[in-house]
């Protein structure tokens, strides 16, 4: 699985999808010591605008690792930098769907993708791009 920079064309893409869970909410908090109130109580935000707790943005963020690291380009990416913009909420329960697709394959190996990342609606919650330096072998 993946692909070295002389295997990846522009316009390949690849996704990763997950069911964000209760303890992956937790077991995000309690890995980076972010226990914001919005993740971590319920009563704290059930009279909110977001009728409830919502997940870490980095938390979706991590999903596009995910197809970075395993897929596209794959095992052996080293992930130079990401730029994202958070566009809607996820929720607890929320099937999210990280894609990459290829925009522009640079010199020393580099690869430039456009990072979505998808709830169960088909709404976008996440866009960015991500610049890695793909495998060479």
């Amino acid at each position: 699985m993946g692909k070295t920079y002389t295997q990846i064309n522009v316009g390949d893409t690849a996704s990763f999808e997950k069911t964000i869970s209760e303890t992956d909410v937790y077991m995000f908090a309690g890995i980076t010591g972010d226990l914001n109130p919005a993740h971590v109580n319920h009563e704290a935000m059930k009279n909110t605008k977001f009728g409830g707790r919502i997940a870490h943005g980095m938390l979706s963020a991590g999903l596009v690792s995910a197809v970075l690291g395993m897929q596209l380009p794959g095992p052996g990416t080293i992930y130079l930098s990401q730029q994202l913009n958070f566009k809607a909420p996820v929720k607890i329960g929320d099937t999210i769907k990280a894609v990459a697709e290829v925009v522009e394959k640079l010199e020393k190996g580099r690869v430039k993708l456009k990072t979505s990342c998808y709830n169960q609606d088909g709404v976008e919650v996440l866009d960015g791009e991500a610049l890695v330096i793909a495998p060479r072998e």
